[in-house]
């Protein structure tokens, strides 16, 4: 891997693409208008982003909807369709390191990280999806001998996407594989300040030989290229991850439009439970810290809360402090670096705002707390204890690098807590008894639950939650059936 200097020339003197890409090309959004796009980092300009708005959506739903209608793509041979998608995860390798500089710069996040996880693991979400295209198969009914009755996975038609700005490539990738694999067209509107990496993806997609129109990305603002894209009477499914909020807004748009179908992954206030016969507490500490001070805590399952049964707190949190001695906070670009800032101003002063709340009822702070101002969004690890299951703290979504510690008396108390709020995402139970794991973690209300381990994930299986974090799954070949419509044909045969 470069050096810290290598990677900071390279990021000032890229030249990304920035227009909106439609029918195969770049082109001007039809207004004529752009907005700055700045490195969260450095706050270098990095490129003026084209701003797409309802004039652009509709330009983008047609050549989709003409590309879908054609059958260039929906109706062609499946191993050609396959072979387009293996040789388009092909070029995103290929293009690892401009992939992942573009994500690093517009996000924050460290180069490490986004050439080891975000880049390559889109291309194998690509991939993977690709090599289910000729391997997938419909159904038979059992009907009378004088019948045939057979239910088949038809497309939808134009699916438009919607993604935010903490994972951009990777989850945009979760939306295309399965979306494309099963012959649909697509619209992807992604973050306004996380838009290079989309823009890259569809460029390359069109290189490996995927037909124009099929896959476009219009960059723009939520209230006016998503709420467009929500509202398109030609899209049949929104698939959007993101707040709680604008999630709302999704299915008010489709509800009011042709009610399209709506997929939505909306954020978690993840517990990692400890019971009280974990025995490997260092190695519980170490993935407790990484499960909330990955990227600075702006992931969607982040392990925010941590339940911990009466006994081991203490061993626990010395091991959290020592964890920390050796976790490296710091430059992006620094190859060495495991947590650098957040994303945006807005998102670091959301942040201080719950770190105001310290104290206000009885929250004794353990280490990090101190807020930024200014240019400066590298908030340190946070870890605040004695907080209150129905706080603010303990409740809501901070999204930043921020751990609540919340006490429970015995098992029973500690599963109440963990279901304690709205969301249902993500949740981890550790334990060394694997018989309680298991009934402990059928009672949890939650998407995914590991057991002795946090954020291991993967393509293969389903990514999703229960309450206000949202409905449907990305990701597994369950999402084939997100992206498609059963079909029965019934054949008499008399």
């Amino acid at each position: 891997m470069s050096d810290t200097q290598t990677w900071q020339k390279r990021a000032l003197d890229l030249k990304p693409q920035s227009q909106i890409f439609i029918d195969g090309k770049f082109v001007d959004a039809a207004s004529g208008r752009t907005f700055e796009n700045f490195s969260p980092s450095d706050g270098h300009l990095i490129c003026n982003v084209a701003s797409g708005d309802t004039e652009d959506i509709n330009r983008a739903v047609a050549s989709a909807k003409k590309a879908y209608d054609s059958g260039v793509w929906s109706e062609m041979n499946p191993r050609d369709k396959k072979a387009i998608m293996l040789r388009w995860a092909q070029l995103l390798n290929e293009h690892r390191e401009e992939l992942a500089l573009l994500e690093a710069i517009d996000t924050g996040r460290p180069i490490a990280d986004a050439l080891s996880v975000d880049a390559p693991n889109s291309a194998r979400v690509i991939q993977w999806y690709g090599e289910t295209i000729d391997k997938t198969y419909d159904e038979i009914a059992p009907a009378p001998r004088n019948a045939l009755a057979m239910v088949t996975r038809e497309p939808l038609g134009v699916i438009g996407a919607v993604v935010p700005w903490n994972y951009p490539m990777m989850i945009t990738s979760w939306k295309l594989g399965p979306a494309l694999a099963m012959g649909n067209s697509i619209v992807v509107k992604p973050a306004e300040n996380s838009s290079l990496s989309a823009l890259k993806m569809a460029e390359l997609a069109v290189a490996a030989g995927l037909p124009a129109g099929v896959f476009n990305v219009v960059p723009g603002l939520g209230s006016e290229a998503g709420q467009a894209l929500a509202r398109h009477m030609n899209i049949a499914k929104i698939a959007f991850t993101g707040s709680g909020p604008t999630g709302r807004k999704m299915m008010q748009y489709a509800a009011e439009s042709n009610m399209k179908q709506v997929s939505l992954e909306l954020g978690g206030k993840s517990p990692q439970v400890v019971l009280n016969d974990c025995t490997d507490l260092e190695a519980a500490a170490s993935t407790i810290a990484w499960a909330i001070y990955y990227n600075a805590g702006q992931t969607c399952n982040a392990g925010s809360r941590i339940i911990v049964e009466k006994g081991v707190k203490e061993e626990l949190f010395a091991h959290l402090h020592k964890f920390l001695e050796s976790f490296v906070v710091g430059n992006q670009f620094d190859p060495t670096t495991q947590m650098a800032g957040l994303v945006s101003e807005l998102q670091r002063d959301r942040v201080n705002a719950y770190l105001d709340l310290i104290g206000q009822d009885g929250e004794k702070l353990i280490f990090g707390g101190q807020k930024t101002s200014g240019k400066d969004l590298l908030i340190k690890p946070t870890l605040i204890d004695n907080v209150k299951p129905d706080s603010r703290l303990a409740q809501e979504e901070i999204f930043g690098p921020v751990l609540v510690a919340i006490d429970a008396k015995d098992e029973a108390e500690a599963l109440q807590l963990a279901n304690g709020t709205e969301y249902g995402l993500a949740a981890s139970v550790w334990t060394n008894n694997v018989a309680r794991a298991h009934k402990f973690a059928r009672k949890l209300r939650a998407g995914t639950v590991w057991v002795n381990t946090f954020d291991m994930l993967d393509v293969i299986t389903p990514f999703g939650g229960f309450g206000a974090s949202g409905n449907g799954r990305d990701k597994s070949l369950h999402a084939l059936d997100a992206y498609s419509a059963l079909k029965t044909t019934w054949v008499d045969l008399n």
